[in-house]
């Protein structure tokens, strides 16, 4: 098989649908247990920033490959985004109320 043979589009929706199911492993378990403290906030947050604009250039240019990726996966960075600042923010709560 050539590259030449590959089609662009399948090739986009195979890209597509392994990355955004590398993504459920991570949303599931910060909803079974309600955590995100191993997660990086900052980076969750630059993260989802651009999966956002990603999703953006794929409605700019049609890509429906592009379009159906960054919205799954716009969903669950942000479920996990909100449950990682929820949770840091009860703890800093907490410790200044502890003072």
């Amino acid at each position: 098989m050539s590259l030449e043979s590959l089609h662009p589009e399948l090739v986009g929706y195979v890209a597509a649908t392994l990355t955004t199911v590398s993504f459920v492993p991570q949303a599931l378990l910060t909803l079974r247990s309600g955590s995100a403290d191993g997660v990086s906030l900052k980076m969750y947050a630059l993260f989802t920033a651009g999966v956002a604009l990603w999703l953006l250039y794929g409605v700019l240019t049609g890509a429906w490959p592009v379009i159906l990726a960054n919205a799954v996966t716009l969903a669950l960075a942000t479920l996990i985004l909100v449950v990682a600042w929820r949770g840091r923010r009860g703890r800093d709560a907490l410790s200044r109320s502890r003072r």
